[in-house]
């Protein structure tokens, strides 16, 4: 494809500082042609990006990725909000869109304890929720969820960060009311919905070892029982440095030695200090710990440019090692202005996690990516 590159690198290296924003025409492919055969490269787009309402998309996406996920339309706050109304038009949009532009479409997430209305854990008369009433609530979500779209998504993330750190159980209301099978009944009912989509179990810091055999434990009874579990999904809300190639390899080699598909899911890394104290309660110490670590509100110095796209660009080395075993990188959001980490893990702070800028300008983190991807 052609793309319109402009001296991101020069300006990151401090040079061409006149020629900011001068566009340079080079011909080159887009990271989807460059990825190996078999690996789909995806990006998440918001309610804004999928309705024309943000330039960028329309002059980066089409040529850069073949994969759409839908970050927040198919979440169940958004499109199932109150018990007997759904609001489908963002994610018949979105889907559309993905259709449009020939990308497979992933719909994330069918079931979650987060982002999920008050409504849905609310038992009958003031009571506690009860498995029956669960049960029925989650069957008919999915069944209409999942079967609006038959046949027009690739796959689902069905169970999203259900594993705790430690490999135990999260404690969740689905836990709470329906006991540990809400699991199974989870994929049980996406597979009655759609039976041609492919479904997944998402989860954060799969890197780590227990939480990892916790999750492949998981996933493996779930077969054993007859559900259908395509694949893992590996969430990579990655810090600058953390996790190290060597746990990302071998996060992906027991992954795939278990049976299942590797999906390397919501990536973004975050080159931004993070404080223990932040994650607290003291809401006068998250917004101190927030203003002291918001040092790059002007933008990315040229020395963390560097370690970003050096750290990308080993990651991306490591997943076309391991070609063969990844179905899929989505990057969790498009440019710096959309990721939700300019809000996480408190508000205000200007982030740079993404191969973008804010003015949709590649970094040097994407020429470390596509130099990586076309490497093999």
């Amino acid at each position: 494809m052609t793309r319109t590159r402009t001296i991101t690198v020069l300006m990151a290296l401090g040079l061409g500082a006149s020629l900011a924003g001068t566009p340079v025409a080079a011909e080159e492919p887009g990271l989807k042609d460059a990825a190996p055969p078999g690996m789909l490269i995806g990006v998440a787009l918001g309610r804004d990006q999928t309705t024309g309402q943000d330039p960028h998309v329309e002059a980066l996406v089409p040529g850069q990725f073949d994969s759409l996920t839908l970050e927040n339309e198919l979440k169940w706050e958004r499109v199932h909000p109150e018990p007997d109304r759904y609001d489908f038009g963002p994610a018949d949009r979105a889907v559309a869109f993905g259709e449009k532009h020939g990308m497979a479409v992933i719909g994330h997430v069918l079931l979650w304890h987060q982002q999920t209305p008050a409504w849905v854990f609310a038992g009958e008369g003031g009571k506690p929720l009860d498995r029956e009433t669960a049960l029925r609530r989650l069957r008919a979500h999915i069944q209409t969820v999942a079967g609006r779209y038959k046949g027009r998504i690739k796959g689902w993330d069905v169970v999203n960060e259900a594993v705790n750190d430690d490999g135990t159980l999260r404690q969740t209301p689905w836990l709470e009311a329906i006991g540990e099978d809400y699991l199974a009944r989870a994929f049980e009912y996406a597979r009655e919905a759609d039976p041609g989509a492919e479904l997944y179990y998402n989860d954060y810091n799969v890197y780590k070892p227990e939480k990892r055999a916790a999750i492949l434990k998981l996933v493996s009874r779930l077969r054993k029982e007859g559900l259908r579990v395509d694949g893992v999904g590996a969430q990579g809300h990655w810090l600058l440095g953390d996790p190290s190639f060597d746990r990302v390899e071998t996060m992906i080699t027991d992954i795939s030695a278990a049976g299942f598909k590797v999906l390397i899911t919501e990536l973004d890394v975050d080159p931004l200090p993070r404080d223990p104290r932040m994650y607290g309660a003291d809401l006068s110490l998250k917004t101190q710990m927030g203003e002291e670590t918001n040092i790059y509100a002007d933008g990315l110095p040229p020395e963390k440019q560097q370690e970003l796209a050096e750290y990308y660009g080993g990651v991306f080395r490591v997943f076309v090692k391991h070609r063969d075993d990844i179905s899929r990188v989505t990057f969790w959001a498009l440019t710096d202005a959309d990721t939700w980490l300019n809000g996480f893990p408190v508000p205000g702070r200007v982030n740079h996690p993404m191969l973008w800028d804010r003015d949709g300008r590649p970094k040097p983190a994407f020429d470390a990516v596509l130099a990586a991807l076309q490497a093999r």
